[in-house]
């Protein structure tokens, strides 16, 4: 796997904080909401210390390797056996996204692109660990990716395209992952990795 250390490549988003009006969505975008220097620090921190490991996926008839890598945290009683332990960073990070939104998350996913050829099909957010109208806070470290969505039933409602930029907040809340999929498309073009951390509030069954 080849990684990059040159953080000088990656863009802060400029946009004001932006809140999106449209059928069944709840949803916010804050570019630069980790400051570059601080978002540089945590890419390289995650990116080299954090455990990253390949998983499995049905794909219609078959098992194959998901075209990213992922970690899984939170406390063991909460989030699971297979999660590990809160770092330092993970903690002072999830503090931040708290204290922004006014919310509690007990579990965060990280997701790991490679590259171009890294992506994630459409899909929501399987409701049995997180409820129904969960909220998901994402935040952005490293390449700049389109970010999808298309409404699951309305198909005159246009797709929504966001970039979300090294630093960038999405907050996705009320009916949104009951109402819209979400999409990361693999691209043609030279990547440098991205790295999202999708903070969660779960319940352990």
């Amino acid at each position: 796997m080849t990684l990059f250390d040159d953080t000088e490549l990656f863009t802060v988003g400029n946009s004001p904080k932006r809140y999106y009006d449209l059928p069944d969505m709840e949803l916010m975008q804050y570019d630069g909401f980790v400051p570059k220097a601080e978002a540089d620090s945590y890419y390289e921190t995650l990116l080299h210390n954090i455990p990253w490991r390949e998983y499995q996926i049905p794909m219609y008839d078959k098992i194959v390797t998901a075209p990213r890598m992922i970690a899984w945290y939170g406390e063991p009683e909460e989030a699971g056996e297979g999660a590990l332990p809160w770092t330092p960073e993970l903690l002072k990070l999830r503090k931040k996204v708290e204290k922004e939104t006014g919310l509690s998350f007990n579990a965060v996913l990280l997701n790991l692109y490679r590259n171009g050829s890294d992506s994630v099909a459409w899909h929501s957010d399987k409701e049995h660990r997180i409820g129904s109208n969960p909220n998901i806070a994402s935040v952005t470290f490293g390449q700049t990716r389109p970010f999808k969505f298309r409404h699951k039933t309305d198909k005159s409602i246009p797709q929504v395209e966001i970039p979300l930029h090294h630093g960038t907040l999405l907050l996705m809340s009320g009916t949104t992952n009951t109402y819209w999929e979400h999409h990361i498309p693999k691209s043609a073009k030279e990547m440098l990795p991205r790295i999202n951390l999708t903070f969660r509030q779960v319940t352990y069954l």
